[in-house]
């Protein structure tokens, strides 16, 4: 079953059109929300016309992530309208964009978010302004049915991901050492989220090795041990374990509740909260806009998005932080901002593949794969019966420099990728190509900020997070994380700051 991810993608589309060669069912498809060509020229310098308008509005919002969307949600509920927010794509929520057809609604990436613990004020806020959190109880219908995950190993399935199938003595005895580490590291109360609310300089020293190493150090070496720390990386980070900080390594274990009952979970992942959010704020969103200058003088900031130049008291910079130096004038360089890509396909699915006795689960992983396996769009739903389903898939390159997984996402068309997807799914379901009539792929050069060893702490981090100026940063990069909770409370942070500098009180 192990599959060897450096001559996998390594294949060739010749000889990968070689394992299509079955009986199957024509497949269709195409690359969306692709973004890679407009931002290209904002990495190429290229010289945009100069503007033929000019919009005076107090506060400008750049970017319509979750971070963006945020910001926005706050500064409307506190009752300040008189702003605007500029988003590149046809579509706001960045990394919780979602699709539609005309089965279910689906998720293009971030499906999901765990139960808020009581430090995460600003998010049990909005979940309960959404309807989702009532008199202090979570609504059963947005929290995930079971079976929830399923992990496949050994020829067989088991429930949940960690591995528990065909563990040796010392594979057991590690994985509960591990678990004892992450309690009292857990009860020490600095791996909290949000994480500003509790990271200190405690075990900062945990930043200056990689989660590898730590686990070198206290004698993990059981092959299942390793891959499902390996695997909790690239799930959250992006990255293995080799290039990711300790300390984030185990904040992913650390920071949530041992007995959390969720996750909360939508049709189309946390794109239900981006339609909720843009029926709030959506009249004050321009999509299509792409910003690609900001300048700053004694009197005003200026944002130039397509014809127009936008003049305004303050702006709050929720688009990735890789972006500043391309676009805020004389902004000095980045060193401490990695980022890792991923891909992601929605497979439209005209009836259910063979899965080998288990029942239909939200979550399934495969172990030893590359990738990160699949959620299913209609697990959520009440129905009786259900024949077809959507699948969102998802990959995140982690093996190899993000530069060159970067130039691997643009290089390869969408037929590789296509059966690189399909012989991934085939191990398990055998009949998975005579299931699935569609295969949409998004591609991420830049999905998500990447935690390396030294980023947790980074001083460079510290002074954009710590900013206090008219340019004011909001997005999960100040965490060195990206998740939800990351995103949504650096948001409503610089939502709070723009109203107290604007109105002169908190």
């Amino acid at each position: 079953m192990k599959l060897d991810r450096r001559k996998f993608v390594g294949l060739g589309s010749a000889a990968l059109v070689g394992l299509s060669l079955k009986s199957e069912r024509q497949i269709g498809g195409s690359f969306v929300n692709e973004s890679a060509q407009a931002g290209h020229l904002l990495r190429d310098r290229t010289s945009f016309p100069a503007p033929r308008r000019t919009e005076k509005i107090p506060l400008v919002i750049v970017g319509g992530g979750i971070a963006g969307l945020s910001a926005a949600w706050r500064l409307r509920k506190r009752g300040f309208t008189d702003f605007v927010l500029l988003e590149m794509n046809d579509q706001a929520g960045g990394n919780a964009r979602y699709g539609e057809n005309d089965i279910t609604a689906y998720p293009w990436a971030a499906h999901y978010v765990p139960v808020p613990g009581p430090k995460a004020v600003y998010i049990c806020e909005l979940f309960e302004d959404l309807g989702v959190l009532k008199n202090g109880q979570w609504d059963e219908r947005y929290l995930c049915f079971s079976p929830k995950e399923r992990l496949f190993l050994y020829g067989r399935w088991q429930e949940g991901i960690e591995p528990a199938v065909g563990l040796k003595p010392s594979d057991r005895e590690q994985f509960q050492r591990l678990q004892e580490l992450f309690a009292n590291y857990r009860k020490s109360g600095e791996f909290t989220i949000p994480l500003e609310l509790g990271r200190s300089n405690k075990f900062s020293d945990l930043d200056r090795i990689s989660f590898a190493d730590y686990l070198r150090q206290h004698g993990i070496d059981s092959r299942l041990t390793l891959w499902y720390m390996n695997y909790a990386c690239r799930d959250d980070y992006g990255a293995l374990a080799a290039s990711t900080s300790a300390w984030a390594g185990i904040h992913y274990f650390s920071s949530r509740e041992p007995d959390e009952k969720g996750p909360l979970t939508w049709p189309e992942g946390n794109g239900w909260i981006t339609r909720r959010l843009l029926e709030r704020v959506g009249e004050n969103i321009r999509t299509n806009h792409m910003v690609h200058r900001i300048t700053q003088t004694p009197r005003c900031l200026s944002t130039f998005a397509g014809d127009t130049e936008f003049q305004s008291e303050f702006v709050i910079f929720a688009a990735p932080t890789f972006l500043a130096p391309y676009l805020i004038l004389d902004f000095p360089p980045l060193h401490d901002f990695v980022y890792s890509p991923w891909l992601t396909a929605n497979l439209t699915l005209e009836r259910l593949p063979e899965s080998r006795g288990a029942e239909p689960c939200w979550d399934t992983v495969f172990l030893d794969s590359p990738t990160l396996g699949y959620v299913d769009a209609m697990h959520q739903s009440i129905r009786s019966q259900i024949d077809r389903t959507v699948w969102t898939f998802y990959w995140a390159l982690a093996d190899g420099t993000p530069a060159d997984n970067r130039r691997l996402l643009l290089e390869r068309d969408w037929s590789y990728w296509k059966e690189a997807i399909l012989h991934d799914l085939e191990r398990v379901h055998t009949d998975i190509r005579q299931c699935v009539s569609r295969i949409d792929i998004m591609r991420m050069g830049h999905a998500m900020i990447r935690p390396e060893v030294g980023s947790i702490f980074s001083a460079e981090r510290q002074r954009l997070s710590k900013r206090d100026d008219r340019l004011l940063f909001s997005n999960s990069d100040l965490s060195g994380i990206s998740i939800f909770e990351e995103a949504q409370y650096h948001g409503v942070r610089a939502a709070e700051k723009a109203l107290q500098k604007l109105h002169g009180r908190p």
